[in-house]
């Protein structure tokens, strides 16, 4: 039964997703005498904390129960008060507790508590699945940068479009719509300008009660038409514009601030935007991840930069041909197969007609 209720528990915590950044995902289940007493999930960004959710909702006596919680309850006062304390407070004799907390505030301090206080804790439990929950979350908390997700569609012959340039669609409806999920999963949407300038994409998410994305954009020379629907919805929905210090003097820097637009000055590199320095900057805004949809030559910034954690491949059971001008990544590319960017883990997700491959990218 000990599986049974951590996978309740991990259930819980998704439906916190979109919305608990910069915070984990985590979810929370009181048994006692086999049954669920209550159970929690940290619902939102300043909310009860997973743990103190499920005692809200409580309607009996706790003492004696057994708690079942995705990550190490915290120790620590911040938004929320200790879920240590609630847990020691209510009486529960034993917790099972799926993944530890990378925080410094926490880092099996959590734990530690616990045990002092005379609770049993099981450590551990179902920990690849409860990893899961937070690639964000842990990535984050380690090294103060986003973590990147680098998403693009392509054909079964390695097209992201045809020669004439059209692109839609590649995939199906059915992986669009996974898009979209992604989309209201990460804080934060990044294209190139040119994918700006050939499309005019709104970059929001389109769920019934989904989230926006903080919408990014990579503009060394602030070539970003004012007339575009991301500059001209910058007032709603936030917008982003990177760029290289030397672009702040020119007179659309003003007139896109006047429109709304956040300007970001990053340091130079081969008069391009530093992706490494706009994420730091990006970090220190809170802004914990970010979905890359840009085309071939931002995709291979980012893995010359070496911001990219994981690939999202969507690949149709289509042949475009043509001369391979437009494949999803560009540039003059690796000399030798030995020097490849290289990925592992990965997970094959069936999308109607279509297939999703998703890979954790080897750091180098």
């Amino acid at each position: 039964m000990t599986e049974e209720y951590m996978k309740r528990a991990i259930d819980l915590a998704k439906r916190g997703t979109g919305r608990v950044s910069p915070n984990p995902l985590v979810g929370a289940v009181i048994v006692k005498d086999g049954r669920i007493l209550a159970e929690g999930y940290h619902a939102c960004y300043g909310d009860l904390h997973a743990e103190r959710h499920a005692f809200s909702r409580l309607r009996e006596d706790a003492s004696g129960a057994e708690m079942y919680v995705t990550l190490e309850p915290c120790c620590h006062y911040g938004k929320q008060p200790p879920c240590t304390e609630a847990i020691i407070q209510h009486g529960i004799s034993r917790v099972y507790v799926g993944s530890d907390d990378p925080n410094g505030l926490v880092a099996g301090k959590g734990i530690a508590k616990l045990r002092e206080a005379g609770i049993t804790v099981k450590a551990h439990v179902m920990q690849e699945e409860c990893d899961a929950l937070n690639p964000v979350f842990f990535h984050y908390i380690r090294r103060q940068t986003p973590y990147v997700v680098m998403k693009y569609a392509m054909t079964m012959d390695g097209k992201i479009a045809c020669e004439t340039g059209a692109s839609k669609w590649v995939t199906g409806q059915e992986a669009r719509q996974h898009v979209q999920k992604t989309r209201n999963w990460l804080t934060a949407i990044m294209v190139g300008v040119q994918t700006v300038l050939q499309d005019n994409p709104k970059l929001t998410c389109r769920l019934p009660e989904g989230r926006n994305p903080v919408r990014i954009v990579c503009d060394s020379h602030l070539r970003i038409p004012e007339e575009s629907d991301l500059v001209q919805t910058a007032k709603k929905i936030p917008l982003l514009v990177a760029t290289l210090s030397s672009s702040l003097n020119l007179p659309q820097a003003q007139r896109l601030r006047d429109l709304g637009v956040d300007l970001i000055s990053t340091a130079s590199r081969e008069e391009r935007v530093d992706l490494q320095d706009l994420m730091r900057q990006l970090g220190d805004r809170k802004i914990d991840s970010i979905l890359l949809e840009g085309g071939g030559t931002l995709n291979e910034s980012a893995l010359r930069a070496g911001i990219v954690n994981r690939v999202q491949v969507y690949l149709a059971p289509k042949i475009f041909g043509g001369s391979g001008r437009f494949t999803p990544v560009r540039g003059e590319g690796v000399p030798d197969p030995g020097q490849a960017w290289m990925a592992e883990k990965p997970v094959i997700t069936r999308l109607g007609e279509d297939v999703l491959l998703e890979y954790d990218l080897i750091r180098q």
